[in-house]
C-alpha cells in the first residue's frame, strides 16, 4: 500500500505544490520521498509508477469539486462546524469558487481528470483532505496554539512536525519542517490512510456524492 499526500497550489505557482510519499510498512507508514515544486505532468507520472506494484490512495489538499451556482458545498459546511468546535479558524475552510480558492479547484479538478485516466493494473483511490482539520483532529490540547500559528512561527512549525513523527509517520526528515507546504502535504497522506486503509477510520467523513461531488472527503 502507497499513501500519497499531495498539498496542491494553483496552476500558475506549482513550485510551492509539494508530494510526500508513504508506504505502509508493519503497520505504520514509511516514509519514502517528498518531491517539490511538482508539476501535474510529474504527479501523474509517479503515481503510474507507484501503480504498477502497489494499490495507492492520494490525499489531495484541494477542492475536487464545486457547488452549482456557487457556495460552500454540504461538505463545507460540515467540516467548518466540525474544526469550529476543535477551537480552530473557521475560515480555513473556503468555498471552492471564491475567488481566491478557484484557480485551485480549477487544477484539482483537472489534477484528478488526469489521474483517472492512468491505465493500470492496481486500484488508485482518491480523497479530498484538508490537512489542517486531519491534525486538529488528533492534536492534543496543549500544542492546538501550536498549530494555529504553524503556518507563522518557526517554533510552531517544528513541535507540529515532531507531532507528525509521532502519529506513525515513520522516518520523516528535516526537510519536512523546512515549508509548511511539506508539513501539509504529509497531513494529507495521514488522513487519506486513515480514510483507505480498512483497519483504521478517517475522524470526520464526507462521502461521495456523484456525479457532481465524486470524490469522499476527509480528515
Amino acid at each position: 500500500m502507497i499513501v500519497v499526500g499531495i498539498d496542491l497550489s494553483g496552476p500558475s505557482n506549482p513550485q510551492n505544490t509539494v508530494v510526500s510519499i508513504f508506504e505502509k510498512v508493519n503497520g505504520a507508514l514509511k516514509f519514502r520521498q517528498l518531491i517539490t515544486g511538482a508539476t501535474d505532468e510529474a504527479i501523474v507520472c509517479r503515481i503510474k509508477k507507484e501503480a504498477e506494484n502497489h494499490s495507492v490512495f492520494i490525499g489531495i489538499d484541494s477542492p475536487l469539486s464545486y457547488q452549482d451556482g456557487g457556495g460552500d458545498r454540504q461538505a463545507d459546511k460540515s467540516l467548518r462546524s466540525y474544526i469550529t468546535k476543535l477551537g480552530m479558524k473557521p475560515a480555513s475552510i473556503m468555498p471552492p469558487t471564491m475567488n481566491r480558492m478557484a484557480y485551485l479547484t480549477l487544477r484539482g479538478i483537472a489534477l484528478t481528470r488526469a489521474i483517472e485516466y492512468i491505465d493500470t493494473q492496481k486500484p488508485i483511490k482518491i480523497v479530498e483532505v484538508h490537512p489542517g482539520a486531519v491534525m486538529g483532529s488528533r492534536v492534543t490540547q496543549d500544542l492546538l496554539p501550536h498549530l494555529l500559528q504553524y503556518k507563522k512561527d518557526n517554533d510552531s512549525l517544528n513541535e507540529i512536525y515532531h507531532f507528525l513523527q509521532s502519529t506513525d509517520l515513520n522516518a520523516l526528515p528535516e526537510e519536512v519542517k523546512e515549508t509548511t507546504h511539506a508539513i501539509d502535504s504529509c497531513a494529507a497522506a495521514l488522513g487519506a490512510w486513515n480514510w483507505g486503509d480498512p483497519y483504521l477510520d478517517p475522524n470526520w467523513h464526507w462521502k461521495a456524492e456523484p456525479p457532481f461531488h465524486p470524490y469522499d472527503y476527509c480528515c
